[in-house]
């Protein structure tokens, strides 16, 4: 089902033109409404008349997270706190938090496209749709929850943690959707396991996954476990929350709500524009948020832009599923290594589960990579030969794909940790952790 088929379908030089209208109001907006922007507009003797074309988004500054940070907490906002009518944050874990603030038209957009996003993806107003996302200052559960409502789905407010009360909900509400994260989805399918749950009996159909990047080979394990089809989705807090993009039924690259979102790829380190189908970094300008609007926000996150049309028939161009960040780039011994290669590569790998920890430490001069790895079976690591059998088959898969050594440790299921919302996979000793 396409649920805005005027504004998913439109003709690429409509859909350009609204950009453009929209581009153009949304930096006049910014330059009268936040001091950050008339400062950053003023010290580069940038106007916002300057702005004719899309192209000439160029043009202006970048935003990035350490400005929403100086900002803190209301420094960003356009509006007066009188028509503010949400906030949601960071949790600022790793540095000070970040906040944004909506409108009611901020928050009936964000409905509004989180309904696309859910529609895209398949679900329709004949689900039960369990949120497994944790409520609270994250975006995830009330961007999903009043979405799929607007969607006319059936929500169960679950939020994350509680697992064996998950699994029993999911049984007796007949929940036919379930939003989370993937590694929390992939936990809850072992707990369900081990409440001897048969996980193809129930009636879960869909999964509407995001919050975290993955692998293709993590969706593969989640239909496995679940008998589901996995989409993806894709937004942030700073932006809107989710809602950004999302998969259809044919899964090539997540459908950009490009009438309210203006993307672009840049090389992170010469900030320049990358051509379509190239990687790099994905930069997003809201075209029509009032609380918070964001010029040339950099997320960090790595990916490329598909411009070819879709076989679902919607003419929004899509971007690639996420590779990885920048700020999540480990450089070990001159290489430039994303945990999610080291996932491509054990998830392959069958005699092993998706659960693994990357510890990287500094051995005299010198960078080391050592992975805990859960074997599938406890009685693998009885046998030793075997057990060295299989940690050389794992440094030769991982060496041929990341070009560098790594130390293999292989535990018994069910050691490592789990997480209810995003997974902390990589813990760097060199100078703190990641």
């Amino acid at each position: 089902m396409i649920w805005s088929p005027k504004e998913e379908c439109m003709p690429r030089s409509s859909m350009e033109a609204l950009q453009l209208d929209r581009l153009k109001r949304i930096v006049q907006y910014a330059y009268d409404r936040v001091s950050f922007y008339k400062k950053a507009f003023d010290d580069i003797g940038l106007k916002p008349s300057d702005i004719r074309t899309l192209k000439d988004v160029s043009k202006l500054p970048f935003t990035t997270k350490d400005d929403l940070r100086d900002n803190y907490p209301y420094g960003m906002f356009a509006v007066p706190m009188k028509q503010i009518v949400r906030l949601h944050g960071s949790s600022g874990t790793t540095g000070k938090p970040t906040v944004v603030g909506y409108t009611r038209n901020d928050i009936d957009t964000w409905a509004e496209l989180v309904a696309r996003v859910a529609a895209e993806a398949g679900a329709t107003d004949d689900d039960v749709a369990q949120i497994a996302f944790g409520y609270g200052l994250f975006t995830g559960a009330f961007g999903l929850h009043y979405g799929l409502e607007r969607l006319g789905a059936a929500v169960i407010p679950m939020s994350s943690g509680n697992t064996e009360r998950q699994i029993a909900l999911m049984q007796d509400f007949s929940t036919t959707v379930l939003v989370g994260t993937p590694s929390y989805a992939l936990y809850m399918a072992e707990v369900a396991r081990n409440m001897g749950v048969d996980t193809e009996k129930l009636p879960l159909r869909l999964g509407l996954f995001g919050a975290e990047g993955s692998t293709e080979a993590m969706r593969e394990e989640l239909q496995k476990r679940w008998h589901i089809v996995a989409t993806e989705n894709y937004g942030l807090s700073e932006i809107m929350g989710p809602g950004v993009a999302g998969e259809c039924e044919y899964r090539e690259g997540m459908h950009i709500a490009e009438d309210h979102f203006l993307v672009e790829i840049i090389d992170p380190v010469t900030e320049q524009p990358v051509d379509y189908g190239n990687a790099g970094e994905l930069v997003i300008t809201t075209l029509t948020k009032e609380g918070v609007p964001l010029i040339r926000y950099r997320t960090h996150d790595i990916t490329s832009i598909i411009a070819d049309k879709c076989a679902c028939g919607r003419a929004l161009y899509r971007i690639a599923k996420i590779k990885g960040r920048t700020d999540d780039m480990l450089i070990i011994k001159g290489v430039n290594v994303f945990p999610s290669q080291i996932e491509t590569v054990l998830m392959n790998i069958e005699e092993v589960g998706p659960h693994y920890e990357i510890i990287v430490r500094k051995k005299g001069f010198m960078d080391e990579l050592e992975i805990n790895i859960e074997v599938v079976d406890a009685k693998l690591l009885e046998h030793f030969s075997e057990l060295e059998a299989l940690e050389r088959k794992i440094r030769h898969h991982l060496k041929s794909n990341l070009l560098i050594d790594a130390k293999v440790n292989l535990v018994e299921p069910q050691t490592l940790k789990r997480f209810e919302g995003k997974a902390r996979r990589v813990i760097d000793l060199r100078g703190g952790q990641s």
